[in-house]
């Protein structure tokens, strides 16, 4: 059947995998995805829901740089919040909930309608490796099918086991098998391997719910939308999502099954997710407190199924039913399905370049959960960059790497090579060292242009960024250099109780106090006339704003971040023998030596790499 060498073949259908094959296909590589269930497509394995704190930004990003994520969740959102507005915008984050199997279809006509890129449904089971260059791959049918690079985004399906009470079973999630195979070849090829867990609530009938007893949850009265393009639309109509909480007769109930919980009787020996814990977990670590949220999210428009986000759990089916049903609103639930802990095989992602690219095999890339990530959202954005780099390789054109001070994607894939994880890594907007800049508005303008020069951002995309830019500094500049008198905008200062000016000033100098917003300065003729003549739309509104209130701010991160790029500049020679630099610590030597940074920068970002290390190798290497 095939007969041909692909550019690329992507493994795995989830997240990860359809940015990758979205991406490879759309640079021009020859692209196969290979998935167990075609069906499955982008399926949301857990929460029906995209963005949120830092992830947001992630998604912006991705959208930025012409992958598929940001258009998919507006197409098929039912709910969208802004979430941190009341704090500066470095953390403002948008949320969509999703519309789950909507969700799943829309991703598969989009990858349906991409050139380049074919389907195939089957197990791969094993990996065609020649010498230390990958060459394709085998399937559980014996098919073998050839390539000059291949992308594994296997998910939780490798050598997955599912875990309810005292009952165990293999799976890559619910109604799915787990895969096997490829963990033994990798790791007879010498890379290390490990084991992580998550986990998942159950799914409810909203039928059998008492929503009034419930607290409403509802979307912002003006929503925004993630993708850049004018492809897609804000929400007009939205669905309340609801909240309710436990109690400590839910907690005492749930304690009933914690001789059976695989969380505490051994069955688990792998770490979960820090930030999302199971339910039994919270009450066990979290003793004092007598209660705990839970939201109540719909899957969909239509459909009656419900997510109970924070109820995730891997305790025996009847503990959970019975637990649930002292909640407020719902005394009468149905269960749809239990909640289920999975644990899965991960790759430390040490072994890998920042390209994605393993130092082991050459042409090999991993992105998602199998680098030990949880969430869709740094799934997706694993799988763009594996699968630009891995068109980029066989074209033999220089890498697409982002940096730290670029982008949260820069983030993530540095914190994961240079630092590893030993539990499931999510991301935060506190994990960023330059978050001002990395806000979620302006994902565009730093990563568009780069994306387009390597020939996957649109040209349109580009041109509708570069003019959102240019009005936003227009406007900017508009604004310093137009004059207020004080009967116009002490007014304006006197509703806000700050302090009134005694002569004219710049519309500049007032509007930059916190206290001050667009709609305020909107009152002013001037600026009203300026909006209006120049069809000046929310984002460039929201744009000027930030850039007038935030100007020092802005100024102050880009300064860190040209001197840390000083030390990105100074690039470490290959096979580098850090056994020679006796002053170094033997942790910074046996570290250097395992991970191999590639410049000085990333070096001094490894655990155990103090800054009396980084100058004994400044020194070394004559700088």
């Amino acid at each position: 059947m095939f007969d041909k060498e692909y550019d690329v073949i992507v493994v795995g259908g989830g997240h990860a995998g359809s940015e990758a094959a979205a991406a490879a296909a759309n640079l021009g590589s020859s692209t196969l995805l290979i998935t167990m269930s075609l069906q499955n497509i982008a399926q949301m394995s857990c929460n029906p829901a995209m963005g949120g704190i830092a992830k947001g930004q992630i998604v912006r990003e991705i959208d930025a740089l012409g992958g598929y994520s940001g258009i998919v969740s507006d197409k098929t959102a039912i709910q969208f919040k802004m979430l941190n507005k009341s704090k500066g915008p470095a953390m403002w984050s948008p949320r969509v909930q999703s519309d789950r199997m909507r969700f799943a279809e829309e991703w598969r006509l989009m990858l349906e309608g991409t050139e380049n890129l074919d389907f195939y449904q089957e197990m791969v089971s094993g990996l065609m490796v020649e010498g230390d260059k990958i060459v394709g791959v085998k399937t559980s049918l014996g098919v073998e099918v050839r390539a000059k690079s291949v992308i594994l985004t296997n998910g939780t399906f490798l050598n997955g086991l599912i875990h309810i009470g005292e009952k165990q079973f293999g799976g890559g999630r619910a109604g799915e098998r787990a895969a096997h195979g490829i963990t033994k070849e990798l790791t007879d090829l010498g890379f290390e391997a490990g084991r992580m867990k998550t986990g998942t609530p159950p799914r409810v009938d909203g039928r059998s719910l008492d929503f009034s007893k419930m607290i409403v949850q509802p979307g912002d009265e003006k929503p925004e939308k993630f993708s850049y393009l004018d492809s897609t639309s804000p929400l007009k109509i939205q669905r309340d999502c609801h909240m309710s909480y436990t109690s400590l007769e839910v907690h005492n109930l749930l304690r009933e099954g914690f001789d059976r919980s695989p969380m505490f009787n051994g069955s688990i020996q792998s770490i979960g997710p820090r930030y999302c814990p199971s339910i039994e977990d919270k009450i066990n670590r979290f003793a004092d407190k007598d209660r705990h949220q839970l939201f109540v999210e719909p899957e969909g428009w239509n459909t009656v199924e419900y997510y109970v986000n924070g109820f995730s759990t891997s305790l025996p089916e009847d503990i959970q039913f019975k637990a649930l049903r002292q909640v407020a609103g719902f005394e009468n639930v149905k269960f749809f399905r239990p909640g289920y802990a999975i644990e899965y095989d991960y790759f430390p992602p040490t072994q890998l370049k920042h390209t994605l690219e393993t130092k082991r095999i050459n042409g090999l890339y991993f992105a998602g959960q199998i680098n030990g990530t949880t969430g869709y959202e740094e799934a997706a954005s694993q799988g763009l960059m594996a699968g630009i780099n891995a068109h980029l390789k066989v074209r033999e054109e220089e890498p697409f790497i982002i940096k730290r001070n670029e982008a949260y994607i820069g983030v993530l894939i540095d914190d994961l090579i240079t630092k590893g994880t030993e539990e499931p890594y999510r991301m935060f907007t506190s994990r960023a060292e330059y978050r001002t800049l990395l806000r979620q508005d302006n994902a565009d303008f730093r990563l568009t242009p780069m994306s387009n020069t390597i020939g996957l951002a649109s040209d349109d995309r580009l041109r509708r960024m570069e003019k959102k830019k240019e009005q936003s500094v227009n406007f900017v500049k508009f604004l310093k250099d137009t004059s207020v008198v004080p009967e116009v905008i002490n007014p304006i200062l006197e509703s806000k109780n700050s302090a009134v000016v005694k002569q004219s000033d710049k519309i500049f100098k007032s509007f930059s106090r916190p206290n001050i917003t667009m709609d305020d300065m909107a009152t002013i003729i001037e600026v009203a006339d300026y909006i209006d003549k120049n069809q000046l739309d929310h984002e460039v509104l929201q744009q000027t704003e930030i850039q007038v209130k935030y100007a020092g701010y802005i100024a102050k991160e880009k300064n860190n971040a040209d001197k840390l790029n000083r030390l990105e500049g100074i690039k470490i020679p290959t096979n580098f023998d850090y056994s020679k630099l006796k002053s170094l610590s033997y942790e910074a030597r046996e570290k250097l030596s395992a991970i191999k940074p590639v410049t000085v920068s990333q070096a001094s970002r490894i655990s155990g790499v103090s800054p009396n290390d980084i100058s004994v190798m400044l020194v070394y290497m004559g700088r």
